[in-house]
């Protein structure tokens, strides 16, 4: 696999692992906040649907920091922003878990929210530049780099709780450690230079219609496309993260520890997916990725709903996340490597799929107060069986052929 003749080696090498650094660390201040949401319900004695509007909150928080992310990387680049980012995120990550009044918890979760969306653009930006670099598909690394993230965010949250660790202390630790991660990450990223939006890799995504005097219609229609498919994945992502743990404890009569066990099993599955894609998808394409994934998705919320028993639920989601590890950063790609992509248009379609992190779990939430946790899941459900019949959104487009 050849590296670019415009760099070395080396420094490409130390690009990719200084993004790699800023995915961890926004996996585990994800993870660690997932694991610890059934603490916080308790310790602000919330009902579902007010863990829902605080979820709610949350995502509006991340779709404001997306949309002047966008704006800010296409000013000062896109390493810049996703180390300000992360170290934003680690910062914001104390207040919402050491509070306990529902108002202050909302209050914070707004500016975790804002962070969130700060460094998720930031760093997606950062990647689809260091994968332009790499001339091969890397994309999918990264985001398994998150999923390590989510894992020991999930695994040390289900140690904290079975040892009688606080949430002090949990919060605290895993602050450190991604601000630890941030800062090694800055010095390179801060040295790179900002990659002006380049043409897509494969010429028949710009289409031959890119250069006859109408270059804007199609981008824009295959950003909303792509927007829209960024937007049911991560519903049914965003769903998994916030309610399988309070699932395993409420539906199925679990432990704390049980419930950031099946968390556990869902970012695990992520992980281990993530980091095969990208042959995966070398092999048989981005539309096949995306469809297969979204079948096993499907398949693996029927086993979570009808489940009666802890281990089988666990089953249920290291399906799902299989289904869906893959099917992301093929949107994320996509998105960035349209005719004259900027930060700016790919902020719109990491927002359009965070309006489903700030609707999705929030609705899931609702939904459960009338139907229940596990009925609820209905939604994600659909939104995977969509996906399936969508997935020919990113086949690549043929070039036209002149009248």
């Amino acid at each position: 696999m050849s590296t670019p003749t415009t760099q070395t080696d080396r420094s490409l090498t130390r690009e990719r692992f200084a993004v790699c650094a800023v995915f961890v660390a926004f996996g585990l201040v994800l993870g660690t906040w997932a694991a610890q949401l059934p603490a916080v319900k308790a310790a602000i004695g919330a009902s579902t649907s007010g863990m829902g509007a605080i979820l709610f909150i949350l995502g509006l928080g991340a779709f404001l920091g997306m949309q002047a992310s966008g704006y800010a990387v296409d000013r000062w680049g896109s390493a810049r922003i996703a180390t300000v980012g992360a170290a934003a995120m680690a910062l914001a990550l104390l207040p919402p878990l050491l509070l306990t009044s529902w108002p202050a918890v909302a209050g914070t979760a707004l500016l975790l929210g804002i962070a969130v969306g700060i460094s998720e653009v930031g760093m997606n930006a950062a990647a689809v530049e260091v994968e332009r670099d790499y001339q091969r598909p890397i994309m999918a690394s990264f985001h398994g780099m998150f999923s390590i993230g989510n894992v020991i965010g999930a695994l040390f949250g289900a140690a904290a709780f079975s040892l009688g660790i606080g949430s002090v202390a949990t919060a605290v630790t895993i602050t450190v450690i991604s601000l630890i991660l941030a800062s090694a990450a800055a010095p390179t990223l801060i040295r790179r230079r900002t990659s002006h939006p380049a043409a897509p890799p494969e010429p028949e995504h710009a289409g031959a219609e890119s250069k006859t005097g109408i270059p804007k219609s199609r981008p824009r229609g295959r950003l909303a496309l792509l927007g829209i498919l960024a937007f049911l994945l991560l519903l049914t992502e965003g769903s998994a993260m916030d309610w399988s743990s309070l699932h395993a404890q409420e539906h199925l009569g679990g432990s704390s520890s049980s419930g950031a066990l099946a968390l556990a099993c869902f970012v695990s599955a992520m992980t281990a997916g993530r980091f095969t894609v990208d042959r995966v998808a070398a092999r048989i394409g981005p539309v096949h990725v995306l469809r297969g994934g979204a079948i096993l998705a499907v398949a693996g919320l029927v086993i979570v709903v009808l489940s009666p028993m802890l281990a089988v639920t666990c089953l249920g989601w290291v399906v799902l996340g299989l289904g869906l590890s893959g099917c992301v950063p093929q949107v994320f790609t996509a998105a960035g490597n349209l005719p004259g992509s900027s930060g700016k248009e790919l902020s719109r379609v990491v927002g359009a799929g965070y309006l489903a992190v700030l609707a999705g779990p929030a609705l899931v939430g609702w939904m459960a107060d009338f139907i229940g946790l596990n009925n609820a899941f209905i939604l994600p459900m659909i939104a995977m069986v969509v996906c399936v019949c969508a997935a020919h959104v990113l086949a690549p487009r043929k070039p036209a052929v002149a009248a």
